[in-house]
């Protein structure tokens, strides 16, 4: 379906109830209360896929109260395209709605040809707030987030950057993500040295990636910056899909992707094994991955991608069964390990 075709548009309505069942969670020692999921725009919105597809995703996350959307400027394929599709859709749907949600940008990998159009240059930051804005279709965006560390350019200057886009009101507060500790600190001194709200890491957090347990979440802690967990189900090892095999279309079955068949594979006991206890917890193993990366008190929000709103459903159910005993913690840590 053409989202432009007037004959097939519906009005958006939000639902009543949207804000009923979501838990919200303080990013922080921010006044931003994120909800417990947030909407990922990484795949399944650039302009190789359905539009419709996307509008119904978002529109099934806003009415889950998932007020927070994820992009960057080079989500798609082709990059950019991610921000337009969801500039068209912001557009139809949820104008009527800016200040309830919690729109995100980054910039950091590569965007453009030539030596202006990657990492953490202030030409290159600056230039891709100003082409993300435009895009969307957005006066400003609620958080920017430099996307990854430049090994060259100085850290000042990133991160100066970031404060001047800040203060030029094209974003309210600034992120970074795939800092390590010591860098996450040093950024943190900076950003409080120039009065710049600096409110969250986007970091890669699952069960069979824990990196983040190894120091940055205490660095986190100590600086009063939250954590936001993207990959929560390890490229969807820690779903059902795998455990039977690798079936035909799924992402390790591509050999150009972020998942291969010998990551499966290798993981494949540990899988059945949490997948049989996220049963005895009346869950399936995805709900059961995302729950436990909530426990953690540091993290605001986990990140979560969605191919459909069936699945962004089936999603949202985690937040059904938060707790873990310590008996449970201790089983998942012996499987893990």
């Amino acid at each position: 379906m053409n989202i432009n075709d007037k004959s097939q548009i519906t009005t958006y309505q939000a639902s009543e109830q949207r804000y009923d069942k979501m838990t919200y969670n303080r990013s922080g020692k921010s006044g931003v209360l994120l909800p417990a999921l947030s909407l990922g725009l990484w795949h399944n919105f650039g302009f190789v896929d359905n539009i419709q597809n996307g509008r119904d995703i978002l529109r099934c996350a806003f009415d889950h109260g998932i007020t927070h959307f994820d992009l960057a400027n080079n989500y798609g394929p082709p990059y950019g395209s991610a921000e337009e599709n969801f500039g068209t859709i912001f557009k139809k749907d949820f104008k009527p709605y800016r200040d309830e949600l919690f729109i995100a940008s980054k910039a950091g990998y590569d965007m453009w040809p030539g030596p202006y159009g990657n990492y953490g240059s202030r030409k290159y930051l600056i230039a891709s707030i100003d082409q993300s804005l435009k895009r969307m279709g957005l006066d400003y965006v609620d958080i920017f987030y430099h996307h990854r560390p430049d090994p060259e350019t100085p850290l000042e200057e990133t991160m100066g950057a970031l404060a001047d886009i800040v203060r030029q009101g094209k974003a309210l507060y600034v992120g970074i993500s795939n800092y390590q500790p010591k860098e996450t600190h040093e950024a943190a001194e900076i950003l409080k040295h120039l009065n710049v709200p600096f409110i969250l890491h986007q970091a890669r957090y699952s069960m069979f990636d824990r990196w983040v347990e190894g120091g940055l979440l205490n660095t986190l802690n100590k600086n009063g910056v939250g954590c936001i967990a993207f990959s929560p189900l390890a490229q969807g090892m820690l779903t059902d899909k795998y455990i039977n095999g690798i079936p035909e279309g799924s992402r390790a079955s591509k050999s150009m992707g972020h998942l291969n068949e010998d990551a499966v594979y290798q993981n494949i006991e540990k899988i059945k094994k949490l997948s049989e206890m996220a049963k005895s917890r009346g869950q399936k193993l995805s709900q059961m991955a995302i729950a436990w990366i909530l426990r953690q008190p540091q993290v605001a929000s986990v990140l979560i991608g969605a191919s459909s709103a069936k699945q962004l459903k089936e999603n949202v159910i985690a937040l059904d069964n938060l707790v873990f005993t310590e008996e449970e913690l201790q089983m998942i840590d012996a499987i893990l390990n």
